[in-house]
């Protein structure tokens, strides 16, 4: 018994210290066109930049300035991208060519020449509790 409450303590102590070391992201996006759809907001790990990101958030789309937070985004490098899904089938919607047709941006303001910015330009450095990340859509 003295072994089985001496793992669980290890275990309870474990789970503290991951929480402990995990950041709120704080995305503040401007340039959106208000009462259109939802904005939706991933914050992404190298490995899956532009794929199916560890952790996100949605929020119904406002005129103006709009703050979404992201809990529980451990410290490291991450980048932050953003698209206001106007029809609400919660995808970048994109034209016959791949051209995304809704408004999006990432962190950092990163732009590709010919398609999406790489991590490296969008890469935004997640410390203790709050993290801010600016995005602007375009």
């Amino acid at each position: 018994m003295t072994r089985f409450i001496q793992l669980f303590t290890g275990v309870l102590l474990l789970a503290a210290a991951a929480c402990a070391s995990a950041a709120t992201v704080e995305v503040r996006v401007t340039a959106v066109e208000g009462g259109k759809g939802t904005l939706r907001v991933a914050v992404c790990d190298r490995e899956r930049f532009l794929k199916q990101c560890a952790y996100t958030a949605s929020s119904p789309a406002r005129e103006g300035e709009n703050v979404i937070a992201v809990p529980n985004v451990p410290k490291g490098s991450w980048a932050v991208l953003v698209y206001q899904d106007e029809n609400g089938n919660a995808e970048l919607d994109r034209n016959l060519i791949g051209i995304p047709k809704e408004n999006y941006g990432f962190s950092r303001d990163a732009r590709g020449k010919f398609g999406p910015p790489g991590f490296d330009d969008a890469a935004i450095e997640v410390k203790d509790e709050v993290t801010v990340a600016s995005v602007r859509l375009h």
